[in-house]
């Protein structure tokens, strides 16, 4: 049977929790399995049985959220809706995750770089993939009017740098509700996308 905490986690997702945590406040290099260890009151030699490698977890920590970007990505897409409205779902998930992953969100955009080489190379594969069909969107709109006509790379780029100051110790959650800071947060940024004063639905 497998080993549960009082938030009715795993030890080995308990593990994974704490490896993202630490990777965000020393940083993946300077990270140790013997800090990891401490950190969920573990020996050394019991935490090999539950994992392999300190490179494992950044790989798992990175590829979840690759997947989880990759999977909205494609659902959306297939939805029948306009361009500009599948920008903002696609704006909603980054914020969502960012507010209910923001520790594993940190380290998918600062530790990404320490992954091994021919991990390394699927995972941007992904992301240029992602970043490509997010273009294409911000492009369609574009040629339908509802966007500003300002190169689709570098608006991108300003959407997805708009998300990374929520990190774990903002106290934003304590203010307001999630749906009330997605809903703000997407409003502002569609305003600027659209040049108007945007209405959510």
């Amino acid at each position: 049977m497998k080993e549960m905490n009082g938030k009715g986690m795993t030890r080995k997702m308990l593990i994974f929790e704490e490896a993202a945590r630490l990777f965000r406040e020393k940083g993946y290099q300077a990270t140790s399995m013997r800090d990891l260890a401490e950190r969920v009151e573990l020996e050394p030699s019991s935490l090999y049985s539950h994992i392999r490698s300190k490179g494992e977890l950044l790989q798992k920590i990175c590829f979840d959220c690759a997947n989880h970007f990759t999977v909205s990505m494609d659902e959306i897409q297939a939805g029948h809706t306009t361009a500009l409205e599948k920008i903002r779902k696609l704006i909603e998930v980054h914020i969502e995750i960012a507010l209910t992953k923001p520790t594993s969100t940190t380290v998918f955009n600062d530790e990404w770089k320490n992954l091994p080489p021919h991990k390394l190379v699927r995972f941007m594969e992904m992301r240029k993939e992602y970043e490509r069909k997010f273009i294409a969107l911000i492009r369609e709109a574009q040629e339908r009017g509802e966007v500003i006509p300002v190169d689709p790379e570098l608006l991108l780029n300003t959407i997805i740098s708009s998300f990374r100051w929520i990190q774990p110790k903002t106290s934003i959650k304590d203010k307001w509700k999630s749906e009330q800071i997605v809903r703000a947060i997407s409003r502002f940024i569609l305003a600027g996308l659209t040049n108007r004063n945007y209405q959510l639905p």
